[in-house]
């Protein structure tokens, strides 16, 4: 006779960490402060109080895609992006800002704060490039360590989400 392997009982095993098994909110919140001061400037930190993100909110992500794969993501007010791009391009801003300064700047915030968030998860990962547009959706609520800091008085919230939507329940 024979079986046909319908993969029930493999999937029935497998699992996949969510990312709160492996990383802290503490953890996060030290590695976006390491780069805020590296990237924006020694006086300039996070407090970690939240606020009310504004309804023109923007966003700037990497993903991450190895034993844990999801997206690291700022999100925060447009004007405050802007203000996070001046703040980073510092003398070599221009009087006006164009979007794709503040795709790039805001992007490359993302791109160090993922970095470093790789750096903190177990075994080999890739980073994409980074995005900036609305948020990613969050595909599963029980795979996402996420804090609401202060930047200048304006909300930043920064999440690590996972991209996977959850397993099913084992039977």
């Amino acid at each position: 006779m024979t079986t046909l392997d319908s993969g029930e009982r493999r999937r029935a095993g497998d699992s996949r960490p969510v990312i709160t098994e492996l990383i802290d909110e503490l953890t996060v919140e030290s590695i976006a402060g390491e780069a805020w001061i590296s990237l924006v400037g020694e006086d300039e930190v996070l407090v970690p109080l939240p606020g009310e993100l504004p309804a023109d909110a923007l966003s700037s992500w990497v993903d991450v895609v190895g034993p844990w794969t999801g997206s690291v993501v700022l999100t925060t007010g447009r004007d405050t992006a802007a203000e996070l791009t001046r703040a980073l391009l510092r003398e070599s801003a221009p009087a006006e800002l164009e979007d794709e300064d503040v795709t790039d700047a805001f992007g490359e915030i993302a791109n160090v704060v993922g970095g470093n968030v790789k750096a903190a998860l177990p075994g080999p990962s890739a980073l994409s490039l980074p995005d900036v547009g609305p948020a990613p959706d969050v595909r599963n609520p029980a795979d996402v360590c996420r804090i609401d800091v202060l930047w200048r008085g304006q909300p930043v919230s920064i999440s690590v989400q996972g991209a996977l939507p959850a397993l099913p329940a084992a039977h």
